[in-house]
C-alpha cells in the first residue's frame, strides 16, 4: 500500500506492523492518551541474583537490551492500552568474573548460543488496585527456549522533561522466578533455583 505522508517510510516487517498498529506510524497523530517509549539503555538496567551455597547472593547484570514501552489509557475499569515489550542478549551477562561468564553463557545455564535473545511481551497491563502508580503486568517471559507467562508488579517511579525537551517516565519491577521452570537446572543446590531480578527502566518520548 502506497502512503504520501510527506516523507519517506521504511518497509516493516509483519512483526512491526502489529506494533504500529497500536502506537501509529511516526509522523501520524498517535490515538489521544498513547505514548511510545524507547527504552534508554544508558539510564537502565537488569540485575539479577542467585544465592551461592545457601550464604551469599552473587549478583549479575545484563549489559545488551533495548525495548519499547507504550503508555495508554486507562479506563474505569483499571484496563490500559499500555504494553511493555524488550529483548536481552543472553552473551551480554555479565557477573564481573569472566569464567563465570563463560559458564553462565554455556549449555548448562542460558545456553547462549542456542537461545541468542530473552524476551518478554505484555499481554495485559493494569493499573494495581489501591496503589497510585503501580501497574499489575502480565506478560511471556522466553528464556532459555521456554515461554511462560508471569505476572509482575510495576511501580512508575517518576516523570520528567528532559534537556532537549523529550518527556521522560522510569519504572522498576523487583521480582522472583524459578529458573527449572525455564530448564535450567544444572547446579541446583549450589546455585539457587530461586533467581531475584530487578529492572530498572528510563524511557523516552521525543
Amino acid at each position: 500500500m502506497k502512503m504520501d505522508l510527506g516523507r519517506n517510510l521504511q518497509v516493516f516487517s509483519i512483526g512491526s506492523l502489529v506494533f504500529l498498529l497500536l502506537i501509529g506510524f511516526a509522523g501520524i497523530t498517535q490515538p489521544m492518551g498513547v505514548t511510545a517509549y524507547e527504552i534508554d539503555t544508558a539510564h537502565s538496567m537488569i540485575i539479577f541474583r542467585a544465592k551461592h551455597n545457601g550464604v551469599s547472593y552473587n549478583y549479575g547484570r545484563f549489559n545488551e537490551f533495548n525495548g519499547q514501552i507504550v503508555m495508554g489509557a486507562t479506563d474505569p475499569s483499571g484496563h490500559s492500552e499500555s504494553m511493555v515489550e524488550f529483548e536481552v542478549k543472553a552473551a551480554s551477562v555479565d557477573t564481573g568474573n569472566e569464567k563465570r561468564d563463560q559458564h553462565l553463557r554455556s549449555s548448562d545455564f542460558f545456553s547462549a548460543k542456542q537461545f541468542p535473545v530473552i524476551t518478554f511481551k505484555s499481554t495485559k497491563v493494569s493499573m494495581k488496585e489501591g496503589k497510585e502508580d503501580m501497574l499489575e503486568v502480565t506478560g511471556d517471559l522466553e528464556l532459555h527456549g521456554v515461554k511462560k507467562s508471569i505476572t509482575v508488579d510495576v511501580e512508575i517511579t517518576g516523570r520528567a522533561t528532559g534537556r532537549d525537551g523529550e518527556s521522560l517516565i522510569g519504572f522498576e519491577s523487583i521480582f522472583t522466578i524459578k529458573r527449572s521452570e525455564f530448564g535450567m537446572t544444572y547446579g541446583i543446590g549450589p546455585v539457587s533455583d530461586d533467581v531475584r531480578l530487578i529492572v530498572s527502566i528510563e524511557a523516552k518520548h521525543k
